[in-house]
């Protein structure tokens, strides 16, 4: 399995995910720059956080015009694994790969801290290896990360079960809609999501439960491919 890290002018996070990948499964890895027009040598693409173009205009607006965006929709066409973290999940909405839009805080202050997230659906290529219901410990970091949708986009997302975490009740740190804190598109190859699980992979950095995201993707790339391993 091959994975690809997308590196726009101001991604901040992209060292972080390509570690994460070589710590948590040891698959072949790439920075892949904003330039690039053709992702197809890749099994799976993570779309890393930071500041993408400076946050200028909106999170994620400029960066859903760079050329590698253009690749990245028709990857999550062909059904390719696509994971966009902070930034990358801003740049997913904004790219139309998800519904919804994030908005300034509700407490207009920049959150960054550990979160406690209820994993909503272990169905997704990367959630299998949580147990439903399960209340993992991911940081975040962010600014604008109140997700927003209207109440059908809500109801939709409720009912085909594309709400992937959600914050612990009580817990929201953003005001988000319905305590969302990450969401899928109806195929469940495409998942965003606020927090940040490269930055929760071992225990000296306060949490390891971000790692079985990576295995997630990796088991379930294997049992597509007619190569999978006991978890």
């Amino acid at each position: 399995m091959k994975f690809a890290v997308l590196v726009f002018p101001g991604s901040n996070c992209d060292i972080d995910c390509y570690k994460a990948v070589e710590d948590t499964v040891g698959e072949p890895v790439d920075y892949v720059w904003h330039t690039a027009t053709d992702l197809s040598d890749y099994d799976c693409i993570l779309v890393p956080g930071g500041f993408s173009y400076g946050d200028y205009l909106r999170c994620g607006a400029i960066a859903r015009f760079a050329s590698v965006t253009a690749a990245l929709v028709k990857a999550a066409q062909q059904g390719k694994y696509i994971l966009g973290i902070c930034n990358g999940f801003q740049i997913l909405t904004e790219a139309g790969l998800l519904p919804g839009a994030l908005l300034r805080n509700q407490s207009l202050k920049f959150r960054c801290h550990s979160t406690k997230l209820q994993v909503v659906n272990n169905q997704t290529p990367f959630t299998t290896d949580y147990a439903e219901g399960e209340i993992i410990d991911i940081p975040i970091a962010h600014g604008e990360g109140n997700y927003y949708c209207d109440e059908a986009t809500l109801h939709e997302l409720q009912q085909n079960n594309q709400i992937v975490f959600r914050y612990e009740q009580g817990s929201n740190p953003n005001g988000s809609v319905d305590d969302i804190a990450g969401i899928s598109n109806k195929e469940g190859n495409v998942v965003g999501m606020m927090p940040h699980p490269e930055r929760a992979v071992d225990a000296l950095l306060g949490s390891a439960d971000g790692k079985r995201m990576f295995t997630s993707i990796l088991n379930a790339w294997r049992e597509q491919h007619g190569t999978a391993v006991s978890r």
